[in-house]
């Protein structure tokens, strides 16, 4: 916010004490992640909060909500700090007028960066109170406790609420990088299984979402969609629709759409509308998917890039292997499918735009839309309520610039939701990708050689976390056929997919357990843990599978969090496969709430297993064949393992984001237990989107 937004707002929260967070290190982390486009920020603010009269807590944080549970683990960091109730505690998110600038809810960044900047903030109000207290009763510092909302002198016994401490004054004070926090093995707030905040206004449908949004006036707005990727329009013919009764054709451009009194008027003033497209040029298929991806990587040119990683000598470890293995493997498109697809309100008053939306970047899309408009970032305020989750394909911006060019051409509000197909068809997808992998090792079983070629899924993840003294590992960009972008984990789970997968097969040309081949060549303390964590609660190695039954193990480490999977499966005489069991066991620093952890885990792993059993987005020629639930394979209730987690709860190291990584090790784990159970080793992502191959 600009500064005199800023001293409105504080005047507006009334008589208290609001406290700044300068950039520091943590927050200077963040906002040089490109905030604004990589142009300096105008005021380096990370995080505040602010105390009120009757001594209820907000705090404010650029984050939005996408159903990883950052309101209440914030909530409780700040509780914890500050020594106040949980329930005084009062989350604002995801509003840029009202919040502080955040370069967005991804790449799990909220615990290990935001919260220790609110921590300090609310360490540094806690220092603050004590001294207010210290200076009324003119008592020794020393004596004065800050706990349950209240300063208490512990000589005389006196006490008065920090919204008494705070009646009447209006204090500014910078944190201190040297505000005392509380070490995790001394936390009563943070630590705890704390339910989720909105949890009952969710499960009670009082909850709303972005597209439960409705302003006075409102309209409703539909696009004309091309038949195909990259086809233009030849001609159209809008006089159909414009002469349906409250119907607004709009066209800038390129851009064609409609405005009606409801979202149905609205779908057939669309469909009325005649358009011829020009032919878009040939386009690939998913069934040469594949292959064309290695093709363009080849003519673009290899280049490690900043995933590029080389170690020690490729030709002297691979002279010193007694056996040695190549494999290929691959990961198809998958589409994000969030419960709840893209959805905007637009509003225009005097020149300012107010978008409401779900995304995970508020001022990203803040920027995009004052770019679209060619106006001042500080005429636009974009609101997001808590969407119907995300999972990193909520990034961009389309369905608010839509909304807020329909709106301005109408004069008033106008709601715009995306269909399923259009959310299918239009948003992006995880990346597809062609993994080689090459590799050798000793006759006592020890990797001698390792080289990793990744091509167009990404460098997430790719680098090796196991003991090999060479090494070549190179991501190759391509230019892909479809429009792919950030999903869960990012590449992660595909580098690992393929990396793990590669690990079993070494272990059975070694002759040896998976997952003591794995121990073997692994130093890693805290990976090691995790294994063993995983395995000891599966009950590795002390049973065998029942028949047509299969044991399998997958694990790594990204974002500072580390993983294992154990995994069984059953494959029927029609070569149907179910998975029985998953047990993940992840480590991620000290946990701040131990039940939502295990919520985070658990849904990961439903979410896991469709990509790797089931989920592909199929196309050609500009067209995504399978654009709908009917079409599309997901998890379903009946699809669903024994699901256990085992959390490895580091206190004596920091915290870590925990929304992504337990994504990355259920395929591999998945298909090395269908190996086990078939012999049938399968290299491909997903899995068995037509049961088991026969032959």
């Amino acid at each position: 916010m600009e500064e005199l937004h800023r001293r409105q707002f504080l005047r507006s929260l009334g008589g208290g004490m609001a406290v700044l967070v300068t950039t520091g290190d943590l927050a200077a982390q963040e906002a040089r992640r490109g905030g604004r486009g990589g142009r300096e920020q105008p005021r380096d603010i990370a995080g505040w909060l602010h105390i009120a009269e009757d001594g209820t807590v907000t705090v404010y944080a650029g984050k939005a909500e996408m159903g990883q549970n950052p309101r209440t683990s914030l909530a409780q960091a700040a509780a914890e700090e500050l020594k106040a109730p949980f329930e005084s505690i009062r989350m604002m998110v995801g509003d840029t007028d009202l919040t502080p600038f955040d370069q967005g809810t991804s790449g799990s960044r909220t615990t290990p960066l935001l919260m220790p900047v609110i921590r300090r903030a609310a360490a540094t109000a806690r220092e603050m109170l004590l001294d207010l207290a210290a200076e009324r009763w003119k008592a020794d510092r020393a004596t004065l406790v800050a706990e349950a909302g209240r300063v208490r002198d512990s000589k005389t016994g006196q006490s008065l609420s920090f919204g008494q401490l705070t009646k009447g004054q209006e204090l500014l004070r910078e944190v201190s990088a040297g505000a005392a926090l509380t070490p995790p093995t001394q936390w009563q707030v943070s630590g705890k299984p704390i339910r989720k905040i909105t949890g009952a206004d969710l499960v009670t449908g009082k909850h709303k979402f972005p597209s439960d949004i409705r302003r006075p006036g409102m309209l409703c707005g539909k696009v004309l969609r091309p038949p195909a990727f990259n086809a233009t329009p030849a001609a159209v013919d809008v006089g159909a629709a414009e002469a349906m009764p409250g119907v607004t054709v709009v066209r800038d451009g390129g851009f064609i759409g409609v405005v009606a009194p409801s979202t149905q008027a609205a779908a057939r003033a669309a469909a009325a509308i005649q358009a011829e497209w020009n032919p878009p040029p040939a386009q690939p298929s998913n069934a040469d998917l594949f292959a064309y991806l290695k093709k363009s990587a080849d003519e673009s040119g290899r280049s490690g890039g900043p995933s590029g990683h080389t170690q020690g000598s490729l030709e002297t470890g691979l002279a010193a292997a007694a056996k040695k293995l190549s494999q290929t493997y691959t990961v198809a498109y998958i589409a994000h499918a969030p419960l709840e697809p893209r959805a905007a309100v637009a509003e225009w008053n005097d020149g300012k735009l107010t978008v409401w939306t779900g995304s995970q970047q508020p001022f990203g899309i803040r920027r995009e839309l004052a770019a679209a408009f060619r106006i001042p970032e500080e005429q636009v305020r974009v609101i997001i309520p808590d969407p119907g989750s995300g999972y990193g394909g909520k990034h961009s911006g389309e369905a608010a610039i839509e909304a807020a060019r329909l709106a301005k051409a109408a004069g008033k509000p106008v709601k715009l939701v995306w269909t399923r197909e259009e959310e299918f068809t239009w948003a992006y997808f995880r990346p597809a990708g062609v993994i080689e992998v090459s590799s050798g090792i000793s006759a006592e079983g020890l990797i001698t050689a390792w080289e990793f070629h990744n091509y167009n899924s990404g460098g997430a993840a790719i680098r090796t976390y196991y003991d090999i003294p060479n090494q070549r590992i190179e991501y190759h960009a391509v230019r892909s056929p479809l429009r792919q972008g950030s999903y869960r984990a990012l590449a992660a789970t595909a580098n690992q997919f393929a990396r793990e997968t590669h690990m079993d097969e070494l272990a059975h040309l070694a002759g040896s357990d998976p997952l003591a081949f794995r121990l073997r060549n692994l130093a890693d303390p805290r990976l090691r843990a995790v294994f063993q964590a995983a395995a000891e609660r599966f009950g590795w190695g002390k049973q065998k599978p029942a028949a047509r039954c299969g044991f399998g193990i997958g694990g790594g480490f990204e974002k500072n969090g580390y993983v294992a999977t154990c995994a069984e499966v059953e494959v029927d005489a029609e070569g149907k496969v179910a998975v029985k069991r998953v047990v993940t066991a992840f480590e991620c620093g000290a946990v701040v709430n131990p039940d939502q952890l295990k919520n985070q885990i658990e849904g990961m792993a439903v979410m896991a297993l469709g990509g790797a059993l089931f989920e592909e987005i199929r196309f050609e020629n500009g067209k995504i064949l399978n654009p709908r639930f009917s079409a599309y394979r997901v998890p379903r209730f009946s699809d669903l393992p024994k699901i256990e987690a085992v959390l490895v709860d580091r206190k004596d190291l920091p915290s870590a984001g925990a929304g992504e990584t337990p994504i990355t090790a259920v395929a591999p784990a998945i298909g090395n237990a269908i190996f086990q159970a078939t012999a049938m080793r399968l290299r491909s992502l997903p899995l068995v989107p037509k049961g088991l191959p026969k032959g």
